[in-house]
């Protein structure tokens, strides 16, 4: 997205981005034709989606869906960059050579929406009593809606977990249950002098704002407020405050350029007693290919904080259909067979978390999971704040915004000064964003 202080148009933001899909070398573009007329009968369903766990699973079952409808589907898999810049340049062309689309709805749908490139499902979704739209749990479906129209279909949700090497805290009462726990054991185990480290966890600028996010309730804080940045508040600085101190005291040299893909293998190679991350990603410590801890890693709750225990729970991705697409009954049909609670429930229990509260209670899809983590997921599923990240257009840009605080932290620099610099920048950025929003 740009980083530009300007509001971007919509058209702008498509040439913006085709220009970098095109420096970056990383989209072919198929054919692209303005909306109007009827999809042939030969013509396919085109389905793009990123390269998942949950992709991968549903393409699998393809011939299934083909068989209902009567008609031939291809799905072409991306990264989530990639995916992103082909949206962006097919989308502003009008394109009608997709049909259905994967998406994030908290880092792209605002700004799509916006861009009017999402068909509304809201009288599909909500107008079909055996789909059960009051099934998806209240805040991944609260985030597929745009103005009130359902705008998405959530498939694969997401929330915090604290990852824990059970053999260094069975004599400390086990997982920290608390905030206050987790710095307490972070700074007792921690050994750094001998690269081995309390806690880590993401602290590059952008890519810890999620994670952070939960850190952030926790203190009673969130970005914004009836529109309004709240970064600079006293509960905002205080778990900017906390965050900081805990990778500064307790984590590893270099944090601030970590992310997940930084992170996640230093606890899985035994170098640290405690990580939050996604839950999502919990096969990553499992697999001896990869871990170190698969016989010692355990699972537990994000700890309660000041202000309560208030982890995120997000659709990580979700179905939309292209408005312009030619073939958006059939589109509908895919959504309606993919997130239907008995293919939900199919692939939770293969270890996918979905967005049905049908399939979270269910005992038999639950124990796909190891028992503690299952557990875990329930409880944060059901108290679970439906956004981690601020809810805006630009959101990447955003999110630097808001990182900055987290940096100083970890350097160990005074927070509140950079909090109350950060503050003000995000709240011309507000303005701005809100304008165009409005536009």
């Amino acid at each position: 997205m740009s980083t530009s202080s300007q509001p971007v148009s919509r058209r702008s933001f498509g040439r913006l981005a085709a220009a970098a899909a095109a420096a970056a070398g990383g989209v072919t573009l198929g054919a692209c034709s303005a909306r109007g007329g009827s999809a042939s009968p030969d013509a396919p369903l085109r389905i793009m989606a990123v390269n998942h766990v949950w992709s991968q699973e549903i393409s699998g079952r393809i011939p299934e869906f083909e068989e209902r409808v009567g008609r031939r589907v291809t799905m072409t898999m991306l990264t989530a960059d990639q995916l992103a810049n082909s949206y962006n340049v097919k989308l502003n062309a009008s394109a009608t050579d997709v049909d259905v689309m994967m998406v994030r709805p908290l880092q792209e749908q605002l700004l799509f929406a916006h861009n009017e490139w999402l068909a509304d499902l809201t009288d599909r979704a909500r107008g079909d009593a055996e789909y059960d739209w009051a099934d998806f749990q209240d805040a991944p479906r609260e985030r597929s809606l745009t103005a009130g129209r359902v705008l998405s279909v959530p498939v694969v949700t997401e929330r915090p977990a604290l990852y824990y090497r059970k053999d260094l805290v069975a004599d400390l009462g086990g997982p920290p249950a608390t905030l206050d726990e987790l710095m307490d054991m972070s700074l007792e185990l921690a050994d750094r002098r001998n690269n081995f480290f309390g806690y880590v966890g993401r602290g590059q600028r952008n890519g810890a704002v999620s994670q952070w996010s939960s850190f952030l309730y926790s203190f009673g804080g969130d970005f914004t407020d009836g529109g309004r940045s709240r970064i600079a508040t006293p509960e905002a600085i205080a778990a900017y405050e906390f965050y900081g101190r805990l990778l500064e005291r307790a984590g590893p040299p270099g944090a601030t350029n970590m992310s997940l893909e930084q992170a996640m293998p230093i606890f899985a190679q035994g170098k640290a007693a405690f990580y939050i991350d996604a839950d999502a990603i919990f096969t990553n410590f499992l697999d001896p290919g990869v871990s170190t801890v698969q016989d010692t890693v355990g699972f537990a709750p994000f700890p309660t904080g000041p202000a309560g225990f208030l982890p995120h729970n997000i659709p990580s991705w979700s179905l939309a259909i292209n408005e312009f697409s030619l073939l958006r009954d059939d589109a509908w049909e895919f959504l309606l067979w993919a997130s239907s609670p008995e293919m939900v429930a199919a692939l939770q229990a293969k270890g996918i978390p979905g967005a049905r509260q049908s399939a979270w209670s269910d005992a038999q899809t639950l124990a796909a999971f190891p028992s503690d983590l299952g557990e875990t997921m329930r409880i944060s599923a059901e108290n679970g704040i439906g956004h981690d990240r601020p809810e805006v257009l630009q959101v990447s840009r955003a999110r630097d915004i808001v990182g900055r605080p987290l940096v100083a932290g970890i350097l160990g620099e005074s927070v509140e000064p950079v909090a109350r610099d950060a503050d003000a920048e995000f709240a011309d950025f507000l303005v701005r964003d809100n304008r165009h929003r409005e536009s």
